[in-house]
């Protein structure tokens, strides 16, 4: 019998043991053993919780037994959670993950000491919750040279722009709706200004690219400068606007970054709503691989670690290959250089935009359209322009046009 240790019973450590307790036989079948929860660290009380018996409040209890051969990760964040992860790898504990920022920010250097220890660093669960992204990625596309990996990452983003785009809803109010519901934090910091989407992408550029890609190395805008008549202009011009984590292959280099692009309803990408990911995976063999699914929640994301502990029981002796590699070296480039078309809003008229950027594409023009300002009006144009990068739009712009709303189209340039 495997001995698992599960640290923290929030979310996704309560949904790990729920689930690893709901699907035992099935789970010890796919896994050729029974597994077995025998702690639940947590310093809060849980009274009256089903597992009660099995709570300890000390993380020494399960560093020192050796009983315990896998250890869930479901704290969070990098302080504590780092340090206990560390620890348990060092111990020679198989260690599984859903904690994307952890990944993100030290998984070169826990993936070191899961090598060193011949043990198991998991983390299929930080990037996509339920959907099976990144063993694919590793695995089924091992194959293939990646080109290009981008994605709907964030589901709390992605519930806001569905509201705004669907129902017309405020930026404002359709934030506080999703976290009237659940679905984003009362502190939506790192939802809403692209910072969760950056450290997913970041993971999966890392294994598509064989590089440590750190946060502070990739350029992230959230969605607080999308309004909902940018959704309109787009609409009309056949594109939704979602946030995307973006990272595409120049050379031996990579362009890595997290912003608002309008997707044409063509591409599968366009009807992933609400709270749902989807992952598109560009190799140069099998072409598009698109992955969607529930990025996010209790089941979905317990689902995810499960697996990865099934993983980690087949392969108690024999140390699975996931990684990147440990050299200190910057393969990004600056996103600007990457050409595209660009979707910018401005109060100048057809006739300047025409006369600056050439051959445009207008979108429908609502005519005066209300500022935030009580009682100001003033009309407003949207366009689509040519393919270019973002340097010449900066310099286009530069000649006296106001940029209102700038985001990129997505397409193969």
């Amino acid at each position: 019998m495997i001995k698992v240790a599960v640290l923290g019973y929030g979310v996704v450590g309560s949904g790990v043991v729920s689930l690893l307790n709901k699907n035992a036989k099935h789970i010890s079948k796919n896994a050729g053993q029974d597994i077995q929860v025998k702690y639940i660290l947590d310093i809060r009380e849980f009274p009256n919780d089903p597992f009660e018996k099995i709570f300890v409040n000390d993380f020494e209890t399960i560093i020192h037994d050796p009983e315990v051969t896998i250890v869930v990760e479901a704290i969070g964040g990098t302080g504590i959670a780092y340090d206990y992860t560390q620890r348990c790898l060092q111990a020679g504990k198989h260690v599984i993950t859903s904690n994307k920022e952890l990944v993100a920010e030290h998984g070169g250097e826990l993936m070191r000491h899961a090598q060193e220890r011949d043990v198991n660093f998991l983390f299929e669960a930080s990037v996509g919750g339920g959907i099976p992204v990144i063993r694919p990625l590793v695995q089924c596309m091992t194959a293939n040279i990646i080109g290009e990996i981008y994605g709907i990452l964030n589901g709390t983003t992605n519930y806001i722009l569905t509201n705004m785009e669907q129902n017309g809803t405020s930026f404002s109010d359709a934030l506080l709706e999703a976290q009237q519901k659940g679905y984003a934090e009362a502190d939506p910091t790192a939802d809403i200004e692209g910072f969760d989407t950056c450290r997913k992408i970041c993971i999966l550029s890392s294994l598509a690219f064989g590089q440590h890609i750190s946060p502070n190395q990739v350029p992230t805008e959230g969605i607080k400068n999308v309004k909902t008549s940018d959704m309109h202009y787009a609409s009309t011009l056949g594109y939704e606007i979602k946030l995307l984590g973006r990272a595409r292959a120049v050379n031996d280099k990579a362009a890595v970054y997290v912003a608002p692009h309008l997707v044409n309803k063509d591409n599968l990408l366009s009807i992933v709503n609400y709270a749902m990911n989807g992952v598109v995976v560009r190799g140069n063999a099998v072409g598009d691989v698109v992955l969607c699914g529930a990025g996010a929640g209790k089941l979905p994301t317990a689902s995810a670690v499960v697996a990865d502990i099934i993983d980690a029981v087949k392969h108690l002796h024999t140390r699975r290959w996931i990684g990147w590699s440990q050299d200190n070296v910057n393969i990004t480039i600056d996103p600007n250089q990457l050409e595209s078309a660009w979707y910018i809003k401005t109060d100048a008229s057809k006739e300047k935009v025409e006369h600056e950027f050439g051959t445009v594409l207008f979108a429908e023009n609502k005519n005066k359209t209300p500022t935030t300002s009580v009682g100001k009006e003033y009309n407003e144009t949207a366009f689509i322009t040519g393919v270019m990068n973002g340097n010449k739009v900066d310099e286009l712009l530069s000649r006296g046009i106001k940029a209102l709303s700038r985001f990129r189209v997505l397409g193969d340039h």
